[in-house]
């Protein structure tokens, strides 16, 4: 089961109501909000950061922001840096530019910014660059949850 697949069947499971749409493949959060006709800060930046202790998490702000490295650091009590595009499709099993913030192969520890719970509803590449999915912001905590992962909702944006 592919990144794609895996989004759709806890979609599914846990009975949100989505929107999935295919578009010309988009390659950052700006492309993104153009060809599905949306805002950008209701994107959904999914991040991957290295720790320096050990593993990999995942950070999830609006897509008109950046992750605060500084920030993530301070609530993993180590310094972070951004994953390198080879462990990030490891991890994920998809390419930079394309991570959702849940359905990947191995369920990531993840952070989620609270400003991106301020949009009615939030879009993201569903592992691909040419297909996104739309949901009410509300779900996305419990559809993180539901796939496995950790989550910590704490200010963490530039």
């Amino acid at each position: 089961m592919d990144v794609e697949e895996r989004i759709i069947t806890l979609l599914e499971e846990e009975e949100v109501d989505y929107e999935r749409l295919t578009h010309e493949p988009v390659y950052t959060s700006k492309q993104a909000s153009e060809v599905r006709g949306v805002p950008l800060n209701s994107g959904v930046k999914a991040m991957v950061l290295q720790r320096d202790r050990d593993g990999l998490i995942l950070a999830l702000v609006p897509a008109d922001h950046r992750v605060d490295l500084d920030a993530v650091g301070k609530s993993v009590e180590g310094e972070v840096k951004l994953a390198s595009p080879e462990e990030v499709l490891e991890v994920t099993g998809c390419e930079i530019g394309s991570v959702p913030p849940f359905g990947h192969k191995d369920p990531l520890e993840t952070y989620l910014d609270p400003g991106v719970m301020d949009n009615e509803i939030v879009n993201f590449n569903a592992g691909k660059h040419d297909v996104s999915v739309e949901l009410p912001a509300r779900d996305l905590p419990r559809c993180v949850k539901s796939s496995g992962s950790s989550l910590t909702i704490k200010k963490i944006r530039k």
